[in-house]
């Protein structure tokens, strides 16, 4: 009995240590837990700044608002009675003009919602004015007739200022969307606008040079439209300006007028770059030399200053390409010239 006791103990025991064994946490191999690593972000580099385009056009004003350079823009419509003549002065007979469409065009150009839009036209864009509205410029407030299928088409013989700045391009889209009418443009330099319409190929001119507009009426071409009290109708202007190279060897920048910068690029025989094609702005140039010199529309006025003076006989656009090229003085419009610059020196 004693020995059977002895051997129940014994199993007891045992049967503990293996319980205890088995509640005692198992050991583990993980190793301790590191340090999370932590990583800089990467400091982006400082940019550059973004240096300034270079300017593409050298030409620039060197000599503007001066009284002597006010350019006055005019509208006059042509008189269907006319003694029309060709290039040579032969009369040209069977000459239609569209004196309703013109009546409509010009009505229209001095309505105060045109004359705003002139006014305002390039403001947004160059930051300054290219065109002013006259003080005393007509207005009209009457009625404009729509185009009809005879009418609608309209001659508008024109100088290339007001094309190349783009005010036309601006202006007519409007005309024509309220009124049905097509405008085809003509565009030279006032004296050939003019001839356009004494050979009967125009309706009405807008041009910018007073004696010839004079002229053109005294010779019978020219009509009071309806509505309006004259036939030469002066409505905007601008300022001519006498621009060249940023140097400015001539010193046209610090003359004391527009007339002693005329003469110190003559005295200096710096190259000059003339429209020579009988337009206002050649026109207006002609009468800013010194008297001394002679210089007329006429070749042989300044065939001894060809060294310097170039006679372009050419729009405005490509007489400012040309000076740019040349690095040459030049009188032109002042709208032309923003437009110039705005277009990188590239002219259509």
């Amino acid at each position: 009995m004693k020995k059977i006791i002895s051997m129940l103990l014994v199993l007891v025991m045992v049967l503990g240590l293996v319980a205890c064994g088995a509640s005692e946490p198992a050991a583990t191999d993980a190793p301790a837990t590191e340090a999370p690593v932590v990583t800089e972000a990467p400091v982006p580099e400082t940019e550059a700044p973004e240096a300034e385009p270079a300017l593409v056009v050298d030409t620039c004003i060197l000599k503007e608002a001066d009284d002597k350079m006010l350019n006055t823009y005019s509208v006059i419509g042509v008189n269907a009675e006319a003694p029309f003549v060709d290039a040579d002065g032969n009369a040209v007979a069977d000459v239609y003009v569209n004196t309703a469409g013109a009546d409509a065009l010009i009505q229209w150009l001095m309505t105060e919602e045109a004359l705003n839009m002139a006014g305002e036209y390039g403001v947004a864009e160059y930051g300054e004015y290219l065109f002013y509205v006259k003080d005393d410029a007509p207005v009209y407030s009457g009625e404009i007739a729509a185009a009809t299928e005879e009418t609608k088409t309209i001659r508008l013989s024109t100088t290339t200022s007001v094309k190349d700045s783009g005010l036309l391009g601006y202006l007519l889209p409007a005309f024509e969307s309220a009124y049905g009418y097509t405008v085809e443009v003509q565009s030279a330099g006032t004296g050939k606008a003019i001839a356009a319409a004494k050979a009967g190929n125009a309706d009405l001119i807008l041009v910018h040079s007073k004696s010839q507009e004079e002229a053109f009426i005294e010779g019978g071409f020219g009509r009071v439209v309806e509505g309006f009290e004259a036939e030469r109708l002066s409505f905007i202007y601008n300022y001519f300006v006498l621009c060249g190279p940023s140097a400015d060897p001539a010193g046209v920048e610090a003359a004391a007028s527009v007339l002693d910068a005329f003469a110190a690029i003559a005295d200096g025989k710096y190259t000059f770059v003339s429209r020579g094609d009988g337009s206002g702005t050649h026109t207006k140039e002609l009468a800013l030399w010194p008297e001394a010199l002679g210089i007329t529309a006429e070749a042989e006025s300044f065939a001894d200053y060809t060294e310097w003076y170039i006679s372009a006989n050419t729009g405005m656009g490509a007489c400012l390409v040309m000076a740019e090229e040349m690095g040459a003085y030049i009188l032109t419009d002042k709208a032309t010239f923003l437009t110039f610059v705005a277009n990188d020196g590239v002219m259509g």
